[in-house]
């Protein structure tokens, strides 16, 4: 039987890991020839949605390795990256894809041979795992579904400002002298990402189709009392109406969001 072999995309800064991973190549250290390398300009300016649209095409691991931390090209894009990084392994978690098959690393010019080994280790952490779960043969349409909703959630505003002020929020103290310390504020990301995500996977689907809450409630697997409290929510910001009302049931339907 033909072992399997990950198809592996890798986003590299240009002003570091790129140039470590072609100082590899010049020096001829032997690394697993998976990774299909993209070169941007910065860590920090991959958008979260890229890497879930890398997954939802079939990839077996998505590989981001930018500038040690305090050698930025651009000052603190590393640390924007490893902001966002940390937002997309906790949606990855809800969608059902293991959050290992994405990883995020620093290499600098100098460092050929460590990229090698990242590389490598990396291509061999996948091989464990396994082919993806969205691959073309292999292809699982609840988890699909969810990197949808996962791509939706993150390009909310809602995320995207929380995460863009994490260091301002959790290093500097407010008006009255307050500051958030860096455990509530990671308690504060792990409620909102895992609400964005759910509000999303219901716009999802009922989208499809108009939706009980209790039929809602038995396809995320969740308290019908606790979708009610999203729906309520989403009506409020105009991401679902009632659709009609089945004897005395009511179905919800999806609103295009502006």
């Amino acid at each position: 039987m033909r072992e399997f072999e990950p198809k592996i995309i890798g986003f590299l800064c240009n002003w570091c890991s790129y140039a470590g991973a072609d100082l590899a190549g010049v020096s001829r250290i032997q690394y697993p020839p998976n990774i299909r390398i993209v070169r941007v300009m910065c860590s920090g300016r991959i958008d979260p949605v890229i890497p879930l649209e890398v997954f939802a095409k079939g990839a077996d691991g998505v590989l981001i390795l930018g500038c040690h931390p305090g050698d930025c090209h651009y000052v603190d894009g590393n640390l924007h990256a490893e902001r966002k990084f940390k937002m997309l392994k906790k949606l990855l978690a809800l969608t059902g894809l293991e959050p290992e098959r994405l990883r995020l690393d620093w290499v600098s010019a100098s460092e050929g041979q460590r990229f090698a080994g990242i590389v490598t280790e990396f291509t061999e952490r996948i091989r464990k795992l396994g082919p993806s779960p969205l691959s073309e043969e292999n292809l699982d349409k609840e988890i699909l579904e969810n990197i949808q909703a996962a791509k939706n959630a993150v390009s909310d505003f809602r995320l995207r400002v929380l995460v863009g002020r994490e260091r301002e929020l959790t290093e500097k103290v407010n008006v009255y002298g307050e500051k958030i310390s860096q455990e509530e504020f990671d308690s504060l990301l792990d409620e909102i990402v895992r609400a964005e995500f759910i509000r999303h996977k219901i716009h999802i689907l009922t989208k499809q189709k108009p939706l009980s809450v209790k039929e809602l409630a038995a396809i995320i697997r969740m308290e019908p009392a606790l979708v009610l409290r999203h729906i309520v929510d989403m009506r409020r910001k105009g991401m679902i109406a009632l659709d009609r009302v089945e004897e005395t049931t009511p179905l919800y339907r999806a609103l295009e969001i502006q």
